[in-house]
């Protein structure tokens, strides 16, 4: 423990109870112990990414300049066109901002293709042709999962990576989002702009968005300039003194014209990326120009993978129940605001064969008689031996586990409420 840090809390064992019953109570939803950076709403129905606020800055974005040309241009508009087709004007603006600001929602409100974590390590691959040749773990006293696995995509070898952190292999195209801290199939790359991955389940309201951000910047920067003309041949004056009348349109015309220019330009990259089958990582990564993608089938077949294909269900169910054998450490932690260690399987006694519904006496004595050994190893700070990194991980573990017990029991002492022992 760090120096001038709280001493341990006395375990006793009705504390010890406490501890075990209340962390396994009602069992916690998915989406309540996810250890990646997501964001959830709604119990669990949306999930966000972690830079989610940059979503109102977009939509002011969007939503901005349609209001000016509303408010502003639109009048000069309707005057002009007969048969109310100034009208159908300015609501055709609207129908495709409310149309964007929908996509909006269908890109960083779903999930974009996470793949569940692993609880433990997958086990070695009886089939040694598949392991890459680079790796020598059994022989090197290295890692017991090799870090690459090879597999066969439309006859070419594709090499695939082990994920340290979800505990897996990654499926061909899969990707580890540093920001979201997941795995995501087809991963393209993490937006900012809508604040999550872009993945299989999001790619094709992604492109979506974009195109359709491009029309609606072209729709109101080829009417503002409509608008110019029409105040220039009403007044008979130059372009000069018809911005002068109408200054809106003349910001809404640099506005769109520079924002025309990127959403645009990304329009054009992502079309490249559909008819050849890449993704925007893939194409920055492996550079498909040089060499054969084994991913691309064809234009029309590209066209249709992306378009035209049902949109796979997700993998996890963020609103299930968690049982309360592998999470409630995770779901403990959470509740005091304290993301616990990610090596949290090493520890020196086993949280996961702890059992929800019985503690059986003797499990109990052997938990108090562990924790209390490390309370007696806290008390002997000054010894001068520098600890080894599994001493750090199991530290950091019991600062977590004093405060849950701390918590427990002065909740038990102030309110003396009673203990339902489950299965006595």
């Amino acid at each position: 423990m760090c120096e001038g840090g709280p001493p341990p809390p006395h375990f006793s064992k009705s504390n010890s109870r406490i501890f075990i019953e209340t962390t396994y109570g009602p069992s916690p939803r998915l989406y309540q112990v996810w250890k990646g950076s997501n964001r959830f709403f709604i119990g669990g129905r949306l999930i966000f990414g972690p830079d989610f606020r940059s979503l109102f800055l977009t939509m002011g974005l969007i939503v901005a300049p349609v209001i000016l040309f509303c408010a502003f241009v639109s009048q000069g508009l309707v005057n002009e066109f007969p048969h109310h087709l100034g009208r159908l004007i300015v609501v055709l603006s609207a129908v495709f901002m409310t149309c964007i600001i929908i996509l909006l929602f269908l890109i960083s409100g779903r999930d974009p293709g996470i793949l569940p974590r692993n609880p433990h390590p997958p086990e070695a691959d009886d089939d040694v042709s598949s392991i890459s040749t680079d790796w020598a773990g059994s022989q090197s006293g290295g890692p017991a999962v090799p870090p690459t696995k090879e597999v066969t995509v439309n006859g070419m070898v594709v090499r695939v990576k082990y994920c340290q952190t979800c505990m897996l292999y990654r499926p061909p195209r899969c990707s580890h989002c540093s920001i979201c801290n997941n795995c995501v199939e087809r991963f393209d790359h993490h937006c900012p702009w809508v604040g999550q991955c872009i993945g299989k389940r999001n790619y094709r309201f992604f492109f979506t968005f974009v195109f359709s951000t491009t029309v609606l910047c072209l729709y109101v920067f080829a009417f503002c300039w409509v608008n110019i003309g029409i105040i220039m041949e009403a007044y008979h004056c130059s372009l000069g003194k018809a911005f002068a009348k109408s200054p809106v349109s003349g910001i809404l015309i640099l506005y769109t014209f520079i924002a025309s220019w990127f959403v645009g330009g990304l329009t054009a990259f992502h079309l490249h990326l559909i008819f050849t089958n890449q993704t925007t990582y893939e194409n920055f990564r492996y550079h498909y120009d040089g060499k054969r993608n084994p991913y691309n089938i064809g234009c029309a077949q590209n066209f249709k993978e992306v378009f035209c294909s049902k949109i796979p269900r997700s993998k996890n169910n963020f609103r299930a129940k968690v049982k309360g054998d592998s999470s409630f450490i995770v779901s403990a932690s959470m509740s005091l605001g304290r993301p616990m260690s990610p090596e949290m399987p090493k520890t020196s006694f086993d949280m996961e064969r702890l059992k929800p519904q019985v503690v059986d006496a003797e499990e109990l004595e052997d938990i108090e008689s562990q924790i209390e050994s490390v309370g007696q190893l806290e008390k002997r700070g000054t010894q001068t031996r520098q600890p080894s990194w599994d001493d750090r991980s199991h530290w950091e573990i019991t600062r977590d586990v004093h405060m849950l017990v701390a918590e427990f029991g002065e909740e038990h002492k102030a309110g003396g409420t009673e203990l339902i022992h489950g299965g006595h």
